[in-house]
């Protein structure tokens, strides 16, 4: 069972809530995404970090109903 892009950016918004979330279907097949999440959490955190809090919030679904994530994480400016 594929993820939509509202569903994955709902999700992480649901999180972070000042995320500025960008998601593109990599593959139109609803299990490739990429996603660049910007938000103020980030903010002093390794890289490693800020892609764990992404895949926190996406609540277990990475590997079952979503396959593949490319993910660019920052802080705002």
């Amino acid at each position: 069972m594929a993820m939509n892009a509202a569903e994955i950016e709902a999700l992480i918004k649901s999180a972070l809530p000042d995320a500025q979330v960008t998601i593109e279907d990599l593959a139109g097949d609803g299990d490739h995404y990429a996603a660049t999440v910007i938000s103020s959490a980030f903010k002093g955190l390794s890289r490693v970090k800020q892609h764990q809090l992404v895949y926190a919030a996406l609540q277990g679904r990475m590997g079952g109903a979503l396959h593949a994530l490319a993910l660019q994480t920052s802080a705002p400016d």
